[in-house]
């Protein structure tokens, strides 16, 4: 080898290295040692696993508060404070609403608690009359393994689906988590403008997509949405409204029933001649408000035009608190400490709203969400999305971290791995900036998008802060590390946590915040839905 060519690789290594040490020693906010030090109090037993409503969750947002006004971070909440005050409200439904079936100009009606169940939270008021039904078998998507929607066009239609097991065709271990989720996916995935099930086998009524259900002497549902925005319908009818809607297909619902019931394969076809109009009518009383916190924080950007305009980053603050009930033999720890869960994101949080206000101002503006109540039903963002504190219309993209302090099931392999999900469902554009983004690092980490897939059980595209941003339309990324043994167990705790992969996948979300922030343009929104699952890597071209 010349002594030319070893002076090269000498000086490519030298760069490199210096690379690496000016990505960490530039940016001394994400740096493993301020991570450290944040997360050792966050999730110490002093704040009793911060639980929404909890006090340790009050310390928390006053600790995260200190931290921002202490590096320059402007307060973004309510009266000039860093705080946005959360209303959760326990409300009673008086449900009067009902359903006008038509077949063939023979109409019934149907109301709410006789044929048909509509769920407590109907969302506004609205009358909807729909002429395009598809019955769609078992309402299931697993993906190449079994799919009732493949070549299906199901945007603006009513879907029905039968069926509280999958076909025997398919795996049960697949097909369990997605049974009770096919409300949401035909509407939140599909597009669909109503939803039609048959009752679950114990003769209860399905949930609708947040899971609530029933009626007792408490609130009938809790929420922190506003009442009266209109929902698309989600119902479970009785076998005398299905006999009655296939009345005038070729195979009737008995027939259909029998084959769900036996888990045969099931048709799928258009329900000609039918047409169903929603009458959603329901009144809400507020009968509990308990009140929590959003921790917001704004660095204004530098031109005088963009700076009107907003990159968003999240995580969520919030934890499961502590076991109140007695220990198992032997256990002496209560506490939830939720280190990874999300200690490692809301840690993370803080080191980049201190590097953006401490570093080169980018054209945008940057807001910074500690969301509250994420693991109980994302309340602080869906609060925050209703009503943000910038018009959601200036946000032109929103990042989410969320456990990003551990290898996915704990594999050295998993080291140098995050998992992305939702950069490709509303901007291609977002997605490609995140590529090249990663690209620069003088490390870049290995970006799976397993979890992308619409087929994906686990649906975390749903499931995480990220969600009420893209459901106004903002798009979304989702950034984390995955799931391991101590996921809501007390044994997350911070002596488990990787600071250089925090550190990393922080400099990784700079690096994308940074540059979105100083785009003269917002990433174009094609709404095109996911493209990117296993094994997908690099840039979407244009098509």
């Amino acid at each position: 080898m010349t002594n030319a060519r070893l002076a090269a690789i000498g000086l490519a290594l030298l760069s490199y290295a210096a690379a690496a040490l000016s990505q960490s020693a530039g940016l001394p906010n994400l740096a493993p040692a301020a991570l450290r030090e944040w997360l050792t109090y966050l999730s110490s037993d002093e704040l009793e696993g911060r639980a929404t409503f909890s006090e340790g969750l009050g310390l928390a947002a006053a600790y995260i508060a200190e931290q921002l006004k202490a590096g320059g971070v402007k307060p973004g909440g309510d009266r000039g404070l860093y705080f946005q005050r959360v209303a959760v409200l326990g409300v009673k439904s008086t449900n009067r609403s009902s359903v006008i079936v038509e077949v063939n100009g023979e109409t019934r009606t149907f109301r709410n608690g006789e044929g048909v169940t509509f769920p407590p939270d109907v969302g506004g008021k609205q009358n909807l009359t729909l002429d395009k039904i598809e019955f769609v078998g078992y309402g299931l998507n697993l993906g190449p393994a079994y799919n009732d929607f493949k070549d299906a066009d199901v945007k603006n239609k009513v879907i029905v689906w039968l069926g509280n097991r999958a076909p025997r065709s398919v795996d049960p271990n697949l097909a369990r988590p997605v049974l009770r989720s096919r409300a949401s996916l035909a509407v939140d995935d599909l597009g669909a403008a109503a939803t039609i099930s048959a009752p679950s086998f114990d003769g209860q009524a399905t949930t609708n997509r947040d899971g609530r259900g029933g009626r007792s002497t408490a609130p009938d549902f809790t929420t922190v949405k506003r009442l009266n925005v209109p929902t698309p319908p989600m119902i479970t009818a009785s076998d005398e409204l299905l006999e009655f809607l296939f009345s005038a297909a070729d195979i009737k619902y008995a027939e259909l029933k029998a084959k769900a019931d036996a888990q045969e394969d099931l048709p799928k076809f258009a329900l000609r001649n039918v047409k169903l109009t929603f009458n959603i009518d329901a009144d809400y009383d507020i009968v509990s408000t308990r009140y929590t916190r959003n921790v917001v924080g704004i660095v204004e950007g530098g031109d005088p035009q963009l700076k009107n305009t907003y990159v968003a980053f999240g995580a969520h603050y919030d934890h499961t608190g502590y076991e109140q009930g007695a220990l198992e033999a032997g256990a002496t720890d209560r506490i939830y400490n939720g280190a990874d869960d999300d200690g490692s994101g809301t840690t993370t949080l803080i080191g980049l709203a201190r590097t953006f206000a401490q570093g080169p101002k980018p054209k945008r503006s940057t807001v910074f969400v500690w969301h509250t109540g994420e693991e109980i039903a994302m309340w602080g963002s869906e609060y925050f999305a209703d009503r943000p504190i910038v018009p959601i219309g200036d946000i032109v993209a929103q990042i989410n971290i969320d456990m990003i302090g551990r290898n996915r099931d704990d594999k050295e392999s998993e080291a140098n791995s995050l998992l992305a999900v939702g950069s490709d469902r509303i901007s291609t554009e977002l997605h490609n900036i995140l590529i090249d983004a990663n690209s620069s690092l003088p490390r870049p980490l290995s970006l799976d998008f397993e979890m992308n897939d619409p087929a994906d059980p686990e649906r975390i595209y749903y499931r995480s802060d990220h969600y009420s941003y893209a459901a106004k339309g903002v798009p979304v990324i989702f950034l984390f590390s995955g799931l391991h043994q101590d996921y809501h167990r007390v044994t997350d705790t911070i002596d488990k946590i990787n600071f250089e992969k925090m550190s990393r996948v922080g400099h990784l979300v700079y690096e994308l915040g940074r540059r979105l922030a100083n785009l003269d343009h917002a990433p174009v929104r094609d709404f095109k839905g996911p493209r990117m699952g296993r094994g997908a890597t690099g840039k979407i071209g244009a098509k």
